[in-house]
């Protein structure tokens, strides 16, 4: 437990390294890139515009279709998060291998690597906060008190994935499928979260939907956003997603603690 402790307290110390590393993270994905930043917006927009033409164009039966709440509007406030996570989590996981010859410095603390790659991810996720708002506001809902929201949600999206990244990136140096396999989840993850359709139709199997901490910040931000709603109105629910959130926190940075040792001679 100590060195739980001491490798968070280190994320703290380290800040402005990570800060650093993190913008250099950034640009390096444009690098050589003809339209650069550009390519950052092609595949969510790509799947915003498919999304939108399956579910609420041709399929509008399963999803909420009212002029108070637009189709388009409900599933940005979800999808947005999830690109957050889906980009934190893919990203961090990668993040020994990628910087493999930092891991071999027995100086470097290699426990900011995960959260340099989750930082990265801070940046295109603002970017496309930004554009959410700018959507809301030209389909004319205006700001309210309950989009203070938008960063408690955020939040809690950058802890569960730099969590989650400790431990998917530690597994990583010693079994290299384990980048696929989060592929895999995270795919499935989107259709269970659920954002493209309403919970609703799940009937008895809804429960279960809610086990999954997204489930919670995309409804969050459906709330914050479209419902007028506050994260304690559900005291309940709000408990579970921290318990389980801090927990996984916690247990990634263990495992990543008992495994760290081992890094340099298997990279």
């Amino acid at each position: 437990m100590k060195s739980v402790f001491s490798d968070i307290s280190q994320l703290w110390v380290k800040r402005h390294l990570i800060w650093e590393l993190s913008k250099a993270d950034f640009k390096k994905k444009f690098v050589g890139s003809y339209f650069g930043v550009l390519w950052m917006f092609v595949q969510p927009v790509v799947t915003v515009i498919i999304y939108y033409i399956v579910f609420g164009v041709l399929r509008g039966d399963i999803v909420p279709q009212t002029e108070e709440y637009p189709y388009l509007l409900w599933m940005l406030a979800g999808i947005v998060p999830w690109f957050f996570f889906s980009e934190a989590l893919n990203g961090a996981t990668n993040s020994l291998n990628e910087y493999n010859y930092l891991v071999k410095k027995v100086v470097f603390p290699v426990n900011i690597l995960p959260a340099i790659k989750i930082v990265s991810a801070v940046f295109i996720h603002l970017i496309f906060l930004g554009i959410l708002l700018v959507v809301y506001l030209v389909m004319g809902r205006m700001p309210s008190v309950y989009w203070l929201q938008i960063p408690y949600y955020s939040l809690g999206v950058l802890i569960l994935s730099l969590g989650l990244s400790y431990l998917t990136s530690s597994i990583m140096v010693f079994f290299k499928d384990m980048g696929q396999i989060v592929n895999i989840i995270l795919q499935f993850g989107v259709w269970v979260t659920p954002i493209m359709w309403q919970y609703s139709l799940a009937g008895r199997f809804v429960p279960f939907l809610k086990l999954n901490p997204m489930f919670y910040v995309a409804e969050g931000m459906r709330g914050a956003l479209l419902y007028g709603e506050w994260f304690w109105e559900q005291p309940g629910y709000t408990l579970y997603f921290w318990v389980f959130t801090l927990g996984v926190f916690a247990a990634g940075v263990a495992i990543f603690g008992r495994l760290r040792p081992h890094f340099a001679d298997v990279l």
